[in-house]
């Protein structure tokens, strides 16, 4: 890569220089007026940390699990759509880093690479895989069923995709995988030369969780509309019933933004939730995900493990995310930046960012041991209560 960057944000920098301008902004936008999309990373900077000093600092330890599961820290590799267009087999390589870190990492149902991609760029070691619900049940059943064979290890499944946010981005650049031919994407994609010469090298351009797999979908035109009409407006917690039945392992509920919400998750059966506005992707003036935390932490109590996923950009506020409850957080946008910024390169520089930050956050707060950390390291944990 050539490159050694300190912060998320330099990555994030390199990556709007080196990916076309749909894919980049594809995971560096909201829908509608962005404010939820602001506020998920704005309001970290709102909870304040409680120094401590004389402190014992030796022998610290990042070590903990999220869903019974061992990880070297307390964060996973969040699933995100068009991993493989911000560079070359994108997800293959950040499921190899994920590895590599002993980290999580959870392909989403629109990746680039497949399933199968996936378990062979890892050699069969486990990952998890995210599932949207569908009106095509069979195609349902078939994804639960490969990621079986896969040796997935948990099934996140994404609750607040029932219709597609108003993504204004999106909309205006035209995105697609692969994309179209027209003149707004021939000079995207002429500024970003290096990229179009890497994406010759690999045979893995639209979403092949789909395309060949489903009914009806054997090309990317087909795609499209078979796409819009598949997210299910009729999910209901019944639904994840069977699913859970179908599945027979460690369930995620990802998209709870409501106590009362939380508490039906709880009910259900699942083994975690993740707190999740989709990235500020889907309803436009909801409150940030850190900021809806603590109340669904306080509602569900020991009932059901809690994750989050929103907004974070720094080891920092996954120190802020954990002092607040939540178990496990997950990082979508910071591997994408990576990704786009330098490939396997990329994933691993912006995972050790996090993994460092973390590390000397907790240190200086008078931790050694991220599993002890909570609301006692905060001056002001009470930040969000209503």
């Amino acid at each position: 890569m050539g490159f050694t960057a300190q912060t998320i944000e330099e990555l994030k920098a390199r990556a709007k220089r080196r990916v076309p301008r749909m894919f980049f902004d594809y995971a560096d936008s909201g829908s509608w007026t962005q404010s939820t999309y602001f506020a998920n990373e704005a309001d970290f900077s709102k909870i304040k940390f409680r120094q401590r000093v004389a402190v014992d600092m030796t022998n610290r330890s990042l070590a903990s699990t999220m869903i019974g599961q061992d990880v070297a820290m307390p964060v996973a590799i969040a699933p995100t759509g068009f991993g493989g267009m911000q560079h070359p087999d994108g997800e293959m390589l950040g499921a190899k880093v994920a590895r590599a870190f002993g980290i999580p990492f959870t392909l989403s149902t629109m990746s680039i690479c497949s399933i199968e991609d996936v378990a062979e760029a890892t050699d069969g070691a486990p990952f998890w895989f995210q599932l949207y619900v569908m009106r095509d049940r069979q195609f349902m059943y078939n994804l639960i069923d490969r990621a079986k064979a896969a040796n997935c290890s948990a099934l996140v499944l994404t609750l607040d995709l029932q219709i597609l946010g108003q993504r204004h981005k999106d909309a205006r650049n035209g995105l697609s995988a692969p994309p179209r031919v027209n003149l707004n994407t021939i000079w995207q994609l002429a500024s970003r030369p290096q990229w179009c010469l890497s994406m010759l090298r690999t045979r893995r351009h639209t979403f092949r969780n789909i395309v060949g797999h489903a009914d009806n979908v054997g090309d990317v035109s087909s795609l499209a509309s078979w796409t819009a009409e598949q997210f299910d407006p009729k999910l209901n917690w019944s639904d994840i019933e069977w699913i859970k039945e179908r599945w027979g392992g460690k369930l995620i509920l990802k998209g709870i933004m409501d106590a009362e919400d939380a508490r039906m998750a709880a009910a259900s059966g699942a083994d975690a939730i993740i707190v999740s506005n989709h990235g500020g992707r889907q309803l436009d003036g909801a409150p940030s995900s850190i900021a809806a935390l603590p109340g669904i932490v306080e509602a569900v109590g020991d009932k059901i493990e809690v994750h989050m996923d929103g907004g974070i950009r720094s080891g920092q506020d996954v120190m802020r995310a954990l002092c607040l409850g939540a178990k496990g957080v997950y990082i979508g946008r910071p591997w994408l930046y990576g990704l786009g910024a330098g490939g396997e390169t990329g994933v691993e520089q912006a995972l050790d960012i996090i993994r460092r930050e973390l590390d000397v956050t907790m240190a200086l707060c008078g931790e050694r041991d991220i599993r002890n950390v909570g609301e006692h390291n905060l001056i002001n944990p009470g930040v969000f209560s209503s």
